[in-house]
């Protein structure tokens, strides 16, 4: 059924064991990549995911790498040139959600957002932009509540997602003479491990939301591949929304 539009290209997916990563990992794989992805702590969800790739015939790398250490991030990016010759296409999926009062938020939390969220995609854009030539394709994964925050607590995740849209404006401007885009995927609620959609709080969003239910990973894959491939070349410094109207 895939078109193979991305044969002969190269990938690595920051946070791709579970959830929105590991449907972006195993989309572009069937799609022709050869795929890396780091991971944090779920070793056994890691292997299973890249042994089901090989089993395909496909090519997989899992790389543990915290998202929080530049040098982990750093040495993903070179394993995965040394593994597969080449980098074409960088996701950046990896993040955190921390959710507090105000007067209760703690700042290490904070920190670890910025780390995470932000700082984490500067530093894998940096290093993967190396080794890419005309025809790169790097995708931030960010979030409709970079525009929406319908609930307390929420401000500093809000405010991450947020750094992310002005983030990828302007390494387009660095990118773009070099033929390589950078584009920012902002999902809405996406039914997870972490964010399932049966829960009491996916009950209260789904009010907010044009289209009632809630999002699957593999639509967000599906876009991803998208602007991975060769129809999305002239698509770059663009926050595209994917949330089922939750924005509208």
């Amino acid at each position: 059924m895939s078109k193979h539009n991305l044969s002969g290209k190269v990938a690595l997916i920051q946070g791709g064991s579970r959830g929105i990563g590991a449907a972006i990992v195993e989309r572009l794989a069937a799609e022709g990549a050869s795929v890396a992805f780091t991971y944090v702590s779920s070793a056994s969800k890691a292997q299973a995911l890249q042994d089901g790739i090989l089993a395909k015939g496909g090519k997989a790398l899992a790389i543990q790498a915290d998202s929080a250490d530049a040098e982990a991030i750093r040495e993903a990016v070179q394993r995965t040139v040394q593994a597969f010759g080449r980098l074409d296409i960088l996701v950046n999926n990896a993040g955190v959600l921390a959710i507090a009062p105000l007067d209760e938020f703690k700042l290490e939390d904070f920190d670890q957002t910025l780390a995470i969220n932000i700082r984490s995609v500067f530093i894998a854009t940096q290093e993967a932009a190396r080794h890419m030539g005309e025809g790169g394709r790097i995708i931030n994964i960010g979030s409709t509540n970079a525009e929406r925050m319908p609930f307390a607590g929420g401000g500093p995740y809000a405010m991450s997602k947020a750094a992310l849209v002005g983030l990828t404006k302007g390494l387009a401007r660095d990118l773009g003479p070099r033929g390589i885009t950078i584009n920012n995927v902002q999902p809405g609620p996406v039914d997870t491990d972490m964010n399932p959609a049966n829960s009491d709080f996916a009950e209260s969003l789904l009010d907010l939301m044009a289209v009632r239910r809630y999002g699957r990973a593999e639509e967000i894959a599906g876009f991803v591949a998208y602007l991975a491939g060769p129809e999305a070349a002239y698509i770059t410094g663009a926050s595209l929304t994917i949330d089922g109207g939750f924005s509208a």
